[in-house]
């Protein structure tokens, strides 16, 4: 009987104390970056809001999904630091992802200045040529860009929780940001 109320103890311990060690400002903002790794459906219905707001061209859209799915999968990140004070906290981390925004950059400074390459013609219009050199220019990036994001927490009933992430801290995970 001594031995089964000990096993139960240890068991209860055990289960409380790794639910506290998963109860911290890092470990947070650990789960909400892996939601992107592991293509979590909460992110992937977010990425289908932003494809369907996205200015691109019906046909190119699903490729530009893909484009964002590649993103998140190869997101890579190191936690800097964490700060608490009382029931804030912040996390800084560093996030290396494929650098889309200077694919963007560069095809839009083409597209000025090769303009005449994008008119319309009788297979596509002006928009849908340059959505497609601007997709194809983002299929091509091997390059990669650090950003870096200071997570802000608040601790809510004993648990922390994640602030709301800002646009620019998403266009950094997208690979999007300009400096």
């Amino acid at each position: 009987m001594k031995s089964k109320i000990l096993l139960f103890l240890v068991t209860a311990l055990l289960i409380t104390g790794c639910n506290d060690m998963m109860n911290t400002p890092t470990k947070r903002v650990e789960e909400y970056i892996g939601k992107y790794q592991i293509l979590d459906s909460t992110v992937l219905t977010e990425l289908d809001e932003v494809v369907d707001n996205s200015d691109y061209n019906e046909s190119y859209k699903e490729e530009y999904k893909e484009l964002m799915i590649k993103q998140y999968q190869n997101l890579s990140y190191k936690i800097k630091s964490e700060q608490t004070n009382g029931d804030n906290a912040n996390v800084i981390v560093e996030l290396e992802v494929f650098d889309y925004n200077n694919a963007l950059k560069e095809a839009n400074d083409y597209i000025e200045e090769h303009s005449d390459e994008f008119l319309d013609d009788e297979k596509e219009t002006r928009s849908e040529k340059i959505d497609h050199y601007k997709i194809n220019a983002m299929k091509e990036v091997t390059d990669k860009a650090s950003y870096t994001i200071n997570f802000s927490l608040v601790k809510d009933n004993k648990k922390w929780v994640l602030e709301k992430i800002s646009d620019s801290d998403l266009e950094k995970i997208h690979g999007l940001y300009e400096d």
